[in-house]
């Protein structure tokens, strides 16, 4: 029960990452307010966590709307007293980001334009309002969602990629503005993780491609993400700001050349 008395707010809460964080703060004794532009599947995260003993609340944020943000924050501060923890998780996914989002040559402005706006300007805004919540309490804990896409470049997605490189040093400059008041701000870099939403978008071959690029042989889940922000969260991790935690399975830790080495290797022992 490491955050029992603490009060935390997931962005995209409802679904895939962040519902799996919001599951496990709120199983370890926080009160988690599980926020998300789908009402209804917020409310089912929610009832999720009140069925297994846990407190929560859906709130309502589109991430490209500040109001959206203030109020979601102050019902949480006016409501349990004070923000312990932000996990700033939702991104601008829609379908037609993801299959626009092909090269520099090709992707339409405003597409490039909205993903902008909501993964970087979204998670700004995040940050920026939990930290006017954090203060008064003596500080607080933000973890943010970046990719690995955004700590090395990819063949395709550029905005996704570039708007996930600008978090990370949001997440820096956030942390160095406003460590010594007691907020610390961390990142995670997670691989690709086996989500609905995932299989739904993503070819097979793609996503086989990906777990043979692990050094783990297999793709990481949403509780694997969810355990890292849980730790960056904790007091535990009280000396740990201004990082980026890959949660890659070692996808970024090797060169470019593992998959294919491997396989030459291995066909000349067989040889």
């Amino acid at each position: 029960m490491r955050f029992k008395g603490k009060v935390a707010i997931v962005t995209g809460g409802a679904s895939g990452l962040g519902k799996a964080t919001a599951l496990r703060l709120a199983s370890e004794g926080a009160v988690v307010g599980v926020a998300d532009i789908n009402d209804a599947a917020a409310a089912a995260a929610v009832d999720e966590i009140h069925a297994a003993g846990g407190t929560a609340e859906a709130l309502h944020i589109d991430i490209c709307v500040e109001d959206d943000f203030k109020t979601a924050i102050a019902r949480m501060v006016d409501g349990y007293g004070k923000l312990d923890i932000l996990h700033n998780n939702a991104a601008y996914t829609a379908p037609e980001a993801i299959t626009q989002d092909t090269d520099i040559l090709e992707i339409p402005v405003d597409i490039w334009d909205r993903i902008f706006e909501g993964t970087v300007r979204g998670t700004m805004l995040g940050c920026r309002h939990a930290i006017h919540a954090m203060r008064p309490n003596g500080g607080g804990s933000i973890i943010n969602t970046a990719s690995m896409y955004g700590v090395d470049a990819f063949y395709k997605m550029p905005a996704y990629g570039v708007s996930k490189a600008a978090v990370i040093h949001l997440t820096k400059q956030v942390a160095t503005a406003f460590g010594r008041e007691g907020i610390r701000c961390n990142a995670v870099a997670p691989s690709m993780i086996t989500t609905p939403l995932l299989e739904a978008s993503i070819p097979a071959a793609f996503i086989e491609m990906n777990a043979e690029a692990t050094l783990t042989g297999y793709l990481g889940t949403p509780e694997d993400v969810a355990q890292a922000v849980a730790w960056l969260a904790s007091d535990e991790a009280r000396y740990i700001t201004g990082h980026v935690i890959n949660v890659d399975g070692g996808s970024t830790a090797h060169l470019a050349t593992y998959s294919d080495a491997r396989r030459f290797y291995d066909t000349s022992a067989q040889g």
